[in-house]
């Protein structure tokens, strides 16, 4: 039965409003084609006071849920988790993630997952295969039951209610951008034939019915009580199937898949989930912005994030933990957010809904390294007045995938894509030195350095003693190895875990300051800026790998 929000009903009267303005902005901002959007903008499309989005907009950007860029605002990676919350509680992707995984590498086919959301679907994760006829969804995104092979299977257990409901939504609903939400009164009964077979069979077929090309075949998954939790699809396309066919062939092993999926929800733990990023201090944060900082929406949303900590329900006594709430301000929060439709009450607690995937997570999903990472190369080459890149070990090489040039006249010109030897580089020695013990054994073993400036370290011993150092002191060092003149200071991103996926360096020329200066003025900024690149990666990735771009 699809998750219906309270919102149908009269606003409570313990609504929390700057909440329910806060959310409503940050849907606006996550929605439609646009990636920038004005403030003016924003009062129109919501119809709140210029004055109020502004306050709205303060508090995001503290927050880190948005960002600026002049005077537009943009989503902000912090965003993403409050999607991470309602992924980590329903613990779906990290429990069926691998077996969809293998899934897809059996019948070397796209695979997705896909729960209900109200009267739509809205997919979690997708196994992509790299082809040139591509399928993909991105985390959070929603259609409409009737245009794909999870809706027949959830609207199997639809109730007279929920179809009438489903019919009443061009009331209620504003057309999907993608695709019509509400199909024409001629199609009507063609859907609700397929949902009767999807409930006669246990199997639904997307016979080129959102898009055309494209052929999908799902299954439900259920969990250990019976009810039917999410739903598992094979993807393909009619260049290399006929829907006969697809159901053929990848019918036997998603069946098996689905006896595996359910095996591990019914084995699954109900407890800690992995802990999301750390409330901000908000009462810190109001003392730091006065009245232009809405406290009520920053505990709002550490209420939602808080979910991300526990999987199942939640009791509101757990929650006021969590989050070091009052009781009676956490309760005000979830009636809120309940009468949103982002949570749910059940006899075991409060349940976050897939709903808060629409807030932003779509969008940020999307994002690689260097767009999480440019905008903060930006911020710190306007801080040190220095260039700023950050680079992938690539091979023996660094690659660079994002950069931001200096503001001084003289400044080191390098290109996005550009590939250096990594020995001879600060972010190479910083990556390198990240490696495993073995692998960095094994990788230095293979170069053979050699001199690009009279100050090039050119044995492997000294190679290895100069990783080793960068290693144990925590960020790299090159003084005119590379090149005459050019000077270079590196520290790791990582991710979620801790591993180096990239570094970020300062380049400047050396005879602008002393080693000492430079590392004095330099270092601190840059650890900053790595940290913060690092929490945006972590909370990008955390249901999602980021492609380096």
């Amino acid at each position: 039965m699809p998750q219906t929000a309270e919102a149908e009903g009269a606003a409570p009267d313990e609504l929390v409003g700057p909440l329910e303005r806060g959310l409503a902005v940050l849907r606006a901002i996550a929605s439609g084609p646009d990636v920038r959007h004005r403030p003016g903008d924003l009062a129109r499309t919501t119809g709140l006071a210029r004055s109020t989005i502004d306050r709205i907009a303060t508090t995001l950007v503290r927050l880190g849920v948005l960002r600026t860029e002049g005077r537009d605002l943009l989503l902000a990676p912090g965003a993403a988790e409050l999607g991470n919350a309602y992924l980590a509680s329903c613990g779906l992707p990290e429990l069926l993630g691998p077996h969809a995984a293998a899934l897809a590498d059996a019948l070397d086919a796209s695979v997705s997952l896909a729960v209900p959301d109200r009267d739509g679907v809205r997919f979690l994760t997708q196994v992509t295969r790299r082809r040139a006829m591509a399928t993909s969804f991105r985390p959070g995104g929603l259609l409409p039951a009737e245009r794909c092979a999870p809706g027949a299977l959830f609207a199997a257990g639809w109730d007279a209610a929920d179809r009438e409901r489903w019919r009443a939504r061009p009331v209620q609903d504003p057309p999907d951008t993608g695709s019509a939400s509400v199909p024409p009164d001629e199609v009507e009964a063609e859907f609700l034939e397929r949902v009767r077979e999807a409930g006669e069979s246990g199997m639904a077929v997307d016979d080129q019915i959102l898009e055309p090309g494209l052929l999908s075949v799902a299954l439900p998954v259920r969990g250990p009580a019976g009810a039917v939790v999410c739903a598992v699809g094979v993807v393909s396309h009619t260049s290399r199937h006929s829907a006969e066919s697809l159901v053929e062939q990848a019918l036997p092993p998603l069946r098996r898949a689905v006896t595996a999926m359910e095996a591990a929800l019914t084995a699954a733990p109900v407890g800690a989930a992995p802990a999301g990023g750390a409330p901000a201090p908000v009462a810190v944060l109001k003392e730091e912005l006065g009245s232009g900082f809405l406290q009520s929406l920053a505990r709002g949303l550490d209420v939602l994030r808080a979910f991300g900590s526990v999987q199942g329900p939640v009791r509101l006594s757990e929650l006021a933990r969590l989050t070091g709430l009052p009781r009676a301000t956490a309760r005000r929060s979830l009636i809120t957010l309940r009468h949103l439709g982002y949570v749910r009450e059940e006899p075991g607690g409060f349940v976050v809904l897939p709903r808060v995937l629409e807030l932003g997570h779509t969008r940020l999903s999307g994002l690689n390294l260097p767009e999480i990472a440019t905008p903060h190369l930006v911020d710190l080459v306007l801080r040190v007045q220095e260039s700023a890149s950050v680079a992938v070990l690539d091979g023996d090489d660094i690659r660079y995938v994002a950069r931001v040039a200096g503001t001084r006249i003289m400044h080191i010109d390098i290109t996005v894509g550009t590939r250096l030897p990594a020995y001879a580089t600060s972010m190479g020695r910083v990556l390198l030195g990240a490696l495993p013990g073995e692998e960095r054994a094994e990788r230095l073993r293979r170069i053979t350095p050699s001199a690009l400036t009279p100050y090039t370290v050119t044995t492997r011993e000294g190679l290895d003693e100069a990783v080793a150092a960068t290693a144990a002191r925590g960020y790299g060092w090159v003084e005119q190895e590379l090149e005459e003149g050019l000077r270079s200071l590196a520290v790791a991103v990582t991710d979620r875990e801790g591993r180096a996926i990239a570094a970020v360096n300062v380049a400047l020329h050396a005879g602008r300051t002393t080693p000492e200066e430079s590392l004095a003025t330099l270092l601190p900024a840059l650890r900053e800026t790595a940290g913060r690149i690092s929490g945006d990666v972590a909370a990008v990735g955390r249901f999602s790998s980021v492609p380096t771009g």
